[in-house]
């Protein structure tokens, strides 16, 4: 058994600035920690979109605070964030992500990150050792 405090992981190298300045993340349970996923706590700012594409990985998101929506880019529905929602990339979904009001997110990602990702051309995480 072990326990992360979120604000002592957001000191550390486990806390991730996205380079355009859409997103930050603080990954609290890595591939590392052999729970076969990943659990991170992922802020998008306000008035930020963006599309992604996990092709290597299945996510689900549940929204703790703000407000926005996502679109799936394979059939234009979309779903709106807000507190106590959960969505779910089930199939791989090509998708596009928009914060009205900045949002709070909890993730799991499935497998697992090692947390030296970074999002490729197409929105996805490749799969590293």
């Amino acid at each position: 058994m072990f326990a992360r405090d979120l604000a002592e992981c957001e000191k550390t190298e486990r806390r991730v600035v996205s380079p355009d300045g859409n997103w930050e993340t603080t990954r609290l349970l890595l591939k590392e920690d052999n729970m076969g996923f990943s659990f991170h706590i992922t802020t998008i700012y306000e008035g930020k979109d963006f599309d992604m594409h996990y092709k290597n990985h299945l996510e689900s998101v549940y929204c703790i605070s703000g407000e926005g929506e996502v679109e799936s880019r394979e059939t234009g529905q979309k779903h709106q964030i807000k507190p106590g929602v959960v969505y779910v990339l089930d199939k791989h979904d090509a998708h596009t992500l928009r914060a009205f009001k900045e949002l709070k997110l909890a993730c799991v990602f499935n497998p697992p990150v090692t947390g030296k990702e970074v999002h490729n051309s197409e929105g996805a995480y490749e799969i590293l050792d």
